[in-house]
């Protein structure tokens, strides 16, 4: 099986916190825990607020060799130098993005419940395409509910759309899932064929930040494949 382009496990997604101190701290016990990818991930505040936020997550990612993908916004992500974006339905094409970022960078693409807008991100050389809501949300609550189906189907894709890597050799797109993902359910999600888990309440909100990163990391040490 060809190897990932996007880094497999637990996926970190920022909850909307103006506190930047207590985010990097989160953020470093999340890591420690074993999660192998962040997604900075905020809505509200002033440009400015977010901005330096930003900045400070991605001088934090430099320092622990973390992956980051930056939510909705390419251009803040090429800005930053992040390691990729994450683009919703209304955020732009994959290949504006891609112009913008280069051949090296992260690109992921939310797919809801649609496997038809799945299989057109693949073939714009998506590098993650992600299913969710698979549980209630309490994040989106109306969110579109997606089944573990959508995950093997999206699985099944991936696996035949497999890319040249700009350092050479080939990789194949992963499968991500979100939506009211914990420790507890997320095992036959990743049975599924789900690469990567994004997960925000169930990890940050968690008493233990270190470990709930490590209940979600070691079940996929449990599973391989």
């Amino acid at each position: 099986m060809s190897p990932l382009r996007f880094p497999r496990g637990l996926y970190g997604v920022t909850p909307d916190w103006a506190d930047t101190d207590r985010l990097l701290a989160a953020i470093g016990q999340a890591h420690a825990g074993g999660m192998t990818v962040l997604q900075w991930r905020r809505k509200h505040g002033a440009q400015a607020d977010l901005r330096a936020q930003a900045l400070a997550v991605r001088d934090l990612c430099l320092r622990l060799g973390l992956p980051l993908i930056v939510n909705d916004d390419w251009r803040l992500a090429a800005d930053l130098d992040a390691d990729g974006a994450h683009l919703g339905r209304d955020d732009g094409a994959v290949a504006q993005a891609r112009l913008a970022l280069g051949p090296d960078k992260l690109i992921g693409c939310s797919c809801y419940d649609q496997t038809a807008l799945a299989a057109r991100r693949l073939r714009d050389d998506a590098d993650y395409i992600a299913f969710g809501a698979l549980y209630p949300s309490d994040v989106k609550p109306d969110a579109v509910r997606a089944t573990l189906d959508h995950v093997r189907a999206g699985r099944r894709l991936a696996e035949t759309h497999i890319h040249g890597a700009p350092a050479g050799g080939m990789r194949r797109a992963a499968v991500v899932a979100i939506g009211g993902i914990t420790p507890d359910n997320a095992a036959p999600v990743i049975r599924a064929g789900a690469d990567g888990v994004a997960i925000i309440s169930a990890l940050f909100d968690a008493p233990d930040i270190r470990a709930a990163a490590r209940r979600f990391a070691d079940l996929f040490s449990a599973d391989p494949s």
